[in-house]
């Protein structure tokens, strides 16, 4: 991943440009699109990603997934998250979590977040593309107020970072990880995930619906589903299924 490694100026996306690529024939396996500013970045669930121009890590990577079945969609998320959460633990020496599914956290601050979207054809289904959208805080250090709680590598280090650079090394470290997915599965990379999961074995709030509840964070299955137990039951739920109440 991450050859070639394209920088663009400024687009309305990374994953929109790195989509259009692929359909025009023009980007391939591990293609990797970094932007200095993005218009209209994409975030989880049709939100919008808001970053500074030319401060943050806004990169598409383009994975074609020939070995990898439909079922494993998971794998690759996971895959992905426990590499951006490696690589930003070699600059952070404590408490860089994994949130459930894709977000990374700095204690109870939000340092980046992942959007994986994935081309799937229908005749017969066959897994075609994933494009793999990875937002990082680096450098920013002034945030919307519409952002709850965001956090950058400056604010927790107090150094300053270039970005391109910092790119170029995560691309290293999720083509690790991925070769290590294609070649030797999913286990080792499912229990590293696993064991850093944010608030795992803490009670948490969550809503679904109108409803909050607390709940105690106890895993993720192999396919995905965020493993919660109260007093008496276990429950499972799928991405979408529930906000966390942070």
């Amino acid at each position: 991943m991450g050859s070639p490694f394209i920088e663009l100026p400024s687009v309305d996306s990374t994953n929109n440009y790195a989509l259009r690529q692929v359909h025009e024939g023009l980007a391939g396996h591990g293609s990797a699109f970094f932007a200095y500013e993005q218009t209209a970045g994409k975030g989880q669930m049709g939100k919008r990603w808001l970053s500074e121009k030319g401060a943050n890590i806004t990169l598409s990577v383009v994975i074609q997934p020939k070995s990898l079945q439909i079922l494993q969609q998971f794998q690759v998320s996971a895959c992905i998250a426990t590499a951006v959460r490696r690589f930003l633990a070699g600059y952070v020496s404590e408490d860089v979590k994994i949130k459930w599914p894709n977000d990374l956290y700095w204690f109870d601050r939000k340092l980046g977040g992942i959007l994986i979207e994935n081309n799937i054809g229908s005749s017969p289904p066959v897994w075609q593309w994933a494009i793999v959208g990875i937002g990082l805080n680096i450098n920013q250090t002034s945030f919307s107020p519409d952002l709850a709680n965001p956090v950058s590598l400056k604010q927790i280090t107090g150094k300053s970072f270039d970005t391109r650079k910092l790119a170029e090394e995560l691309c290293v470290v999720m083509n690790n990880y991925f070769t290590e997915l294609v070649q030797k599965g999913v286990d080792k990379i499912y229990k590293e995930y696993s064991g850093c999961l944010y608030k795992l074995n803490e009670s948490v709030k969550l809503k679904k619906g109108s409803s909050v509840f607390s709940t105690t964070i106890k895993g993720v299955t192999k396919n995905g589903e965020l493993v919660t137990h109260n007093s008496v039951v276990e429950t499972h739920f799928s991405f979408g299924e529930i906000a966390w109440i942070i």
